[in-house]
């Protein structure tokens, strides 16, 4: 059978996919729209108990330990997670394995955070009788007030009533959503509480982008004998071997304090070079006042003034110092092998 032009046309069209488009926005913005809803609700239902929750984890002198079933559950990983990162101690344990041993994880030290959209999950049974037999404090986040959970709990946080985004309303979506909400509010505010400084979350994130970021030019700096550092008044001759023995291309210069007060640079040794060099004094060929940088400065800091100064290197100098005597130096070469960009 041989199919008409029209026919063929007709079977080799592209299907117009505009109603499913609009069809599938419709539920991304659904989504979107009751866990905005939902996030707000909560926001206004915080009270007293948000408060009390965070003073008992700032009192915790163990683990916060995290709990909950299925989705619930990936939900307390990751708020264990934060809290990890941001200052408090905690630790994710399954409540089905903490009835078959891991409650051996669980001290009378450490907290408990349980999470049940309708605190009447059967697996988190265990978890709630040990924290009562053994007064250790219970947090409960919930959405049913009388719900087992709540009703045990030393501090219940109740979710807001809110539609699933689920067209059945079944799938747990808006309700894990606050859940992770509510998680990152109180990692939040124990960070505050405590005072946790960039420095704290700099050494709980030493991989990856954010350690690179935070490193300071203390983290990286050459100390010690590594300096190559010679009297201002030295013979070039000398000058010249403590450039060459180190591998910076630089000697810096201090005077009888102990004071940096100049350098000189591979790029000083070419523009200087002349037969009479070698019978000069450091003093009068070096650059005098050099570029410097602290200690606690952050190591992006000192690579941007290298790269706005068109210089490979930098002395390092506590700004407190009257006297201005290095504490270590920085290359290039050094911020680029940390990860520092």
């Amino acid at each position: 059978m041989r199919l008409t032009d029209p026919e063929l046309a007709a079977s080799n069209r592209v299907p117009d996919l505009s109603a499913e488009s609009a069809g599938d926005l419709a539920a991304a913005r659904r989504v979107l729209d009751y866990a905005g809803e939902a996030i707000a609700a909560l926001s206004q239902s915080l009270n007293g108990d948000f408060s009390r929750a965070v003073d008992a984890l700032l009192k915790t002198e163990g683990r916060v330990i995290v709990s909950g079933m299925g989705k619930s559950g990936h939900i307390a990983r990751k708020i264990a997670a934060t809290l990890a990162s941001t200052g408090t101690p905690a630790q994710f344990v399954h409540p089905a394995e903490a009835s078959h041993g891991d409650l051996g994880a669980v001290t009378r030290s450490d907290a408990i955070v349980l999470l049940s959209n309708t605190g009447e999950t059967e697996e988190i049974s265990h978890l709630i009788a040990f924290a009562k037999r053994f007064s250790i404090p219970l947090i409960g986040i919930a959405s049913r007030a009388d719900s087992t959970l709540l009703r045990a709990a030393d501090i219940a946080l109740l979710l807001p009533k809110a539609r699933e985004a689920c067209p059945m309303g079944l799938a747990p979506t808006t309700s894990t959503t606050l859940m992770l909400a509510l998680g990152d509010a109180l990692a939040v505010a124990l960070m505050e509480r405590r005072g946790f400084t960039p420095e704290q979350y700099r050494d709980f994130h030493p991989g990856g982008s954010l350690g690179k970021a935070l490193l300071r030019v203390c983290d990286i700096m050459h100390t010690g004998e590594e300096m190559p550092l010679v009297a201002k008044d030295a013979e070039m001759s000398e000058a010249l071997l403590a450039m060459t023995g180190r591998r910076f291309g630089c000697v810096g210069a201090v005077d009888n304090a102990g004071s940096l007060v100049g350098i000189f640079t591979d790029g000083d040794l070419r523009r200087h070079m002349d037969r009479d060099l070698l019978d000069r004094s450091l003093s009068e060929v070096m650059t005098h006042n050099p570029k410097v940088v602290a200690p606690h400065q952050l190591a992006v800091e000192a690579l941007a003034t290298m790269n706005d100064k068109k210089i490979t290197v930098l002395f390092v100098v506590d700004p407190g110092d009257d006297l201005k005597r290095p504490l270590g130096i920085l290359h290039l070469h050094d911020c680029l092998l940390a990860g520092v960009q």
